[in-house]
């Protein structure tokens, strides 16, 4: 159906809808719609293909959202002029979704794709709660590290915003399987709710998950009774022993990519704080290059 051209629109050829919203929780280990941005680029295609192997797997359907972004300059001309011309820019890119979505591993799963004008990774997060979709999986170029990752992409626009896990890929992975979770962060208790969503996250794929606290040198290191005090503090909120690894390192952000290679993980999650995003996570950290690491795939949740 379609209301005002290059805005809101949706392709009754890919439309499908669910009965009922079923949210990804502590509670429930089910997933039924995937969201996923595109914008016909290399690095959304290896997003789309894991999110096609997610669906699959768990019988879920997925839905395409692409930002058109007409200029202004378009959007100023008659009424008559705009709609033509916005009409031409919509039937465009429904052709490119075809052809992007166009592919054996999309078969036989419930497909939609939605198309708005603005560029305002803000609506992402809105398309995927009007939506009722339980996960964003986005692609992204970044390699070398969380600040090349996120800092000033549109994953991170996505990744702000977002109330919904999102899921970055940065790589093709022609079998997506998550064996071993990590889960990192600082051990206060704010992290309980995130981490829920992370064990509930790994019970999807049936993949075990740990949780590892970077302890770094020089003014911020926590000595042995300290990092045990905050452990205990940690597994008293939660009500459970979380299985917590403490892991040595001079910066948060290569400590945690260092765990996870040393570990054999399959998926880092990390807690986030909307607005503030990742950047607060690894304050004081230097910017290495760690390429080699960064290639894992990582799940953002927000606070």
């Amino acid at each position: 159906m379609e209301t005002i051209p290059g805005i809101n629109v949706t392709d009754s050829a890919f439309s499908f809808h669910w009965k009922s919203r079923v949210l990804l929780t502590a509670e429930m280990s089910v997933m039924k719609k995937i969201l996923v941005p595109v914008d016909f680029s290399e690095h959304s295609g290896y997003a789309l293909d894991v999110a096609s192997q997610i669906a699959k797997k768990h019988e879920a359907g997925i839905v395409i959202l692409h930002m058109l972004g007409l200029s202004e300059s378009v959007m100023a001309k008659s009424e008559m002029e705009e709609r033509q011309e916005a009409k031409y820019y919509l039937d465009l890119t429904k052709d490119k979704i075809r052809e992007f979505t166009n592919k054996e591993s999309l078969k036989d799963i419930p497909l939609e794709a939605i198309i708005q004008n603005y560029k305002d990774f803000s609506e992402v997060n809105y398309v995927a709660e009007e939506q009722n979709c339980d996960l964003i999986v986005i692609g992204s170029h970044g390699t070398s590290g969380f600040s090349e990752i996120f800092a000033g992409s549109n994953a991170e626009k996505v990744v702000r915003t977002s109330s919904i896990p999102v899921l970055v890929i940065k790589k093709p992975h022609e079998d997506f399987q998550i064996k071993k979770m990590v889960f990192a962060c600082d051990l206060k208790p704010e992290n309980i709710p995130a981490y829920h969503k992370a064990v509930a996250f790994a019970q999807l794929f049936s993949a075990s998950i740990e949780i590892v606290f970077v302890n770094t040198s020089g003014a911020n290191y926590m000595g042995f009774s300290d990092v045990e005090h905050k452990i205990r503090d940690f597994n008293k909120e939660l009500g459970e022993e979380a299985p917590i690894k403490i892991y040595n390192y001079h910066s948060v952000e290569k400590g945690i990519f260092n765990f996870c290679l040393e570990h054999g993980a399959d998926l880092l999650a990390i807690p986030t704080h909307g607005k503030r995003g990742i950047a607060h996570f690894f304050k004081g950290s230097r910017a290495e290059d760690v390429a080699n690491h960064a290639k894992l795939p990582v799940l953002t949740i927000k606070l």
